[in-house]
């Protein structure tokens, strides 16, 4: 078990009110809607689901269906839920559409990365999203994504109107900021948010970090527990005595993690947007960043920028920064708390209400 307790991250995001109803006034503007509350989670879709959907107050917000979720089936659950429920639209915070349903659709694509990647895609997700996806995309009456290059990446690959594809981005609490509680796990730590997937590239800083003359006492800080891959790595390049797992590690807690931080390391090698980056500048701590698009574009440049494939680059920065840093890492710092602030769940909020209501408007013409 790490410093923080648990086997792995598991956030208790709030706003999740009544499972199966958001505001039943029949005042409330979103009645008559549908939304997928499956999504609702820990991981990046997940924490933009569980935002997105507390702020549609009167929203009809479907559960179950757990043992169907993303298979083959989800499909046909959603298209029988729809019917059942006889919508005026239907929003899903993901990438699981309806097959047959009329209703005006609504749908989020976060990424591309399934069929970027291989090793996270394979051949029956491809087939998903070639025979489920794009022709979703083509009938919805709107498709939102995260991201600038997401958007891009969809157009490319989709081949729909531009004019249909919204931004509504992602967003930070006011929890994350520069003051508050600070973790002191008694020693100093460089710090890795997220899940293990292949295109997070974690193995990276694990060469980088056996290549490094760090002072014994710094360690890398994993949040969440240990997993079978992970713990290979950490042998193969022989860094066991230099990283420490988190543990679970609740959403109230992880501002002070990333202030406690000496850097937040952010090594992927593809995203849609770098939600871990945002909250890192939000709380005044430095990031070190693969130069990806996606980051770019959140973060500009008030974080430090390396190749995802270079890690004596990387290395050097970490000796750097356990020298005591310098005022170019201090000066991005101050800017990128700045920026971070660009970035509200309340701002994501407006520009999907504003979408949904003209989506359930569609239904009335």
């Amino acid at each position: 078990m790490g410093p923080l307790g648990g086997e792995e991250r598991e956030m208790r995001v709030s706003g999740k009110g009544n499972p199966d109803i958001l505001g039943e006034s029949s005042g409330a503007p979103f009645v008559g809607l549908l939304c997928d509350g499956r999504w609702r989670g820990s991981h990046g879709i997940g924490r933009f689901a569980t935002e997105a959907l507390s702020r549609l107050p009167g929203a009809r917000i479907l559960e179950g269906g757990a043992g169907v979720f993303l298979s083959p089936l989800d499909p046909f659950w959603i298209d029988f839920r729809i019917a059942g429920e006889r919508p005026r639209a239907y929003f899903t915070p993901g990438f699981n559409p309806p097959f047959f349903a009329k209703v005006p659709l609504v749908l989020t694509l976060h990424d591309l990365i399934h069929l970027k990647d291989p090793r996270e895609g394979g051949r029956l997700k491809g087939l998903y999203y070639e025979h489920v996806i794009k022709p979703a995309l083509k009938r919805a009456v709107r498709v939102l994504t995260v991201s600038e290059f997401s958007k891009g990446e969809i157009l490319s690959w989709a081949k729909i109107p531009e004019e249909r594809i919204a931004v509504v981005g992602n967003g930070v609490s006011p929890a994350f900021s520069p003051e508050g509680p600070v973790y002191l796990p008694g020693f100093p730590y460089f710090l890795y948010v997220g899940n293990r997937k292949p295109h997070k590239n974690l193995p990276l800083l694990f060469r980088a970090l056996s290549r490094s003359r760090l002072p014994e006492e710094f360690r890398l800080l994993l949040v969440g527990g240990p997993d079978p891959q992970t713990d290979r790595e950490i042998r193969r390049w022989r860094v066991e005595n230099r990283v420490v797992y988190a543990g679970s590690v609740e959403e109230k807690d992880l501002p002070s993690v990333y202030r406690g931080a000496s850097a937040l390391l952010f090594p992927s090698r593809l995203e849609g947007f770098g939600l871990p980056v945002l909250e890192a500048m939000a709380c005044g701590c430095p990031v070190l960043s693969s130069r990806i698009p996606a980051v770019e574009e959140v973060a500009g440049e008030t974080v430090v920028y390396f190749s995802p494939e270079d890690p004596d680059s990387w290395a050097g920065a970490f000796e750097m920064i356990a020298r005591g840093g310098s005022p170019e890492i201090d000066a991005r710092k101050k800017e990128a708390s700045k920026r971070a602030r660009l970035f509200s769940w309340e701002r994501v909020g407006e520009r999907l209400r504003r979408i949904l209501q003209s989506a359930m408007e569609e239904s009335s013409r």
